[in-house]
């Protein structure tokens, strides 16, 4: 492989991965899929305090993942990409599915 192709294809990789690495980044996300907030929709729909959410908006708008947009005095933030929450949904039945052989070698181990 090319060498500059590697090395742009880890470092994509490795942002996209640091800006997922977090839970509650991730639930922003998902609630970003549901339509534009700001601040303080988030956070009072996912119950987190305000400097908390602004840190990990921050994180996710250096990783492309959210876009923020000015609207007078209030920003409002969007999803970048829907198929970042189809990747989420896709990683999430892989850890479903996981955790399903798990319990079913419990089982049969029991």
């Amino acid at each position: 492989m090319n060498t500059d192709l590697e090395t742009e294809v880890l470092k994509l990789h490795s942002e996209i991965c640091a800006g997922l690495a977090d839970p509650s980044r991730i639930m922003i996300l998902y609630e970003l899929s549901s339509g534009s907030r700001n601040v303080t929709e988030l956070c009072s729909n996912l119950r987190m305090p305000q400097p908390m959410v602004s840190r990990h908006l921050k994180v996710l708008r250096e990783r492309g993942m959210a876009i923020a947009e000015r609207q007078g005095t209030v920003v409002q933030y969007t999803l970048a990409d829907k198929r970042l929450i189809q990747a989420l949904d896709l990683l999430r039945a892989v850890l479903r599915d996981g955790l399903a052989r798990r319990a079913a070698l419990a089982e049969a181990i029991a």
